[in-house]
């Protein structure tokens, strides 16, 4: 009995490796083509799924409606669009070239919604009061608009702290202002007295030199 089950699952195994083989051996064929409205317009349709059938991957059309899949002889390639009806493409098992060129005509999808009643108001000034009266809920994107507000925006700058970049900043300006102030000494009264070539003697001298001769008359 064991050997029995050993020989089926060997020629089930032989049988898988022959169809694999003869499989490898069918040619790829690269099928090519425009997707067009079936209508009086002929419009080209973009966006289009296309897929082998039994395959995996799935490829768009373009905005010119052209396609190209890599697809085997006897394969089913199918089309898909929300707006038209599936469409199926059989590639003949004849071929011989290793390409294939096709024209493939979508019919559109009609849906149907479903039926609705309306009422007109018996004044305007009913309309006008139920109009105010309404509470619109609050969307997504009016919380994103409230939080993109610029006063929303400085009041949540002005709570956050520095960062790493604005205290090195401010650490290197404080540096550059005290090299800046060097040499200079501030009174209580706030007023400030420069030291160095005002408390020179020398640059006095020259200074009362240049009074007497007469450099900085105009």
């Amino acid at each position: 009995m064991k050997r029995l089950h050993l020989y089926i699952s060997l020629i089930l195994s032989l049988s898988a490796l022959v169809s694999a083989a003869q499989t490898d051996t069918i040619p790829v064929v690269q099928v090519s083509g425009v997707v067009m409205s079936n209508d009086s317009t002929r419009q080209f349709i973009p966006n289009v799924m296309v897929t082998v059938r039994g395959r995996e991957g799935t490829t768009l059309s373009g905005m010119d409606g052209f396609f190209s899949v890599a697809a085997r002889p006897n394969d089913t390639i199918v089309f898909r669009h929300f707006s038209f009806i599936k469409q199926k493409l059989w590639v003949p098992d004849s071929l011989t070239g290793e390409g294939y060129l096709s024209v493939v005509l979508m019919n559109w999808a009609t849906h149907e919604l479903a039926e609705v009643t309306l009422y007109p108001w018996p004044r305007p000034e009913n309309l006008t009061r139920e109009l105010l009266a309404m509470s619109l809920p609050t969307t997504e994107m009016d919380l994103a608009q409230r939080n993109l507000a610029i006063q929303a925006l400085k009041d949540r700058a002005a709570e956050m702290g520095y960062d790493a970049a604005e205290i090195g900043d401010y650490v290197i300006k404080t540096q550059n202002y005290g090299l800046y102030n060097q040499g200079r000494y501030y009174g209580e009264n706030g007023g400030a007295a420069l030291l160095g070539r005002l408390t020179n003697p020398f640059a006095w001298g020259e200074f009362f030199q240049a009074l007497k001769r007469g450099d900085f008359d105009d």
